[in-house]
């Protein structure tokens, strides 16, 4: 089974979950600059992170201005070059237009994990295997929110970082529940039921609302 559907429809219907025939995920370097850039927007935590949270070092707003977070960005996903040797994680859309992004890569290109409390709570591991991935953030277009658009993201990560050489890929989900909200802020880390679907196993819970969940992957098998 493929980890990204390349099938397009050109059917808008907008409101409700989206449909499979509807729904393109590709590397970030297979997806245009602006595309991404219209997922991000300008006016929310997304537009001003730019999925730097975890990668600058020190205080995000303080040590480092928006625009050079939006430079860092360009330069890791490396946009708009197919041929490009790595690149930071998956880009959606929804017919042709650029929806959602999930950032996944080895656990070592965040330096802020290897500082939180968070992954390594209960765990004794090597802070430096670049066998481990990570998937630390999700950012859906406003247009596409509430439709579920994090779940695929959620399972095109898998077989993105296996054939990568990932030899396990976590995440850091928070725990929700039905009818209490949290801040786009929030959530931009994953819902602990998307990974879920996805096959991730909790590994631990190192907060009251926050949990680490992985998947280990048997070399040379089938992406399910």
């Amino acid at each position: 089974m493929v980890w990204w559907e390349r099938t397009r429809s050109h059917n808008h219907g907008y409101g409700g979950a989206i449909p499979a025939e509807q729904l393109t995920i590709v590397p970030a370097n297979e997806a245009s600059w602006d595309d991404l850039a219209a997922i991000f927007g300008t006016t929310d935590y997304a537009g001003r992170c730019q999925c730097q949270r975890f990668k600058v070092v020190g205080w995000i707003w303080r040590d480092s201005t928006e625009e050079e977070r939006s430079a860092m960005l360009r330069a890791q996903t490396a946009c708009g070059d197919p041929n490009a040797a790595t690149t930071s994680g998956l880009v959606a859309y929804v017919d042709d237009e650029p929806a959602g992004w999930v950032a996944v890569e080895p656990r070592t290109a965040y330096p802020k994990l290897r500082t939180s409390p968070v992954p390594w709570s209960g765990r004794d591991e090597d802070k430096g295997d670049d066998g481990i991935w990570a998937v630390t953030c999700f950012v859906v277009r406003k247009d596409y929110r509430g439709r579920g658009l994090t779940y695929p993201l959620a399972r095109a990560t898998i077989g993105f970082a296996r054939e990568r050489g990932s030899r396990a890929l976590e995440a850091y989900p928070m725990i929700t529940h039905p009818g209490k909200e949290i801040t786009w802020g929030e959530g931009h880390v994953g819902a602990c039921q998307v990974f879920e679907d996805a096959g991730f196993d909790e590994v631990s819970r190192p907060t009251v609302r926050r949990v680490v969940m992985r998947i280990a992957f048997e070399q040379g098998g089938d992406v399910g």
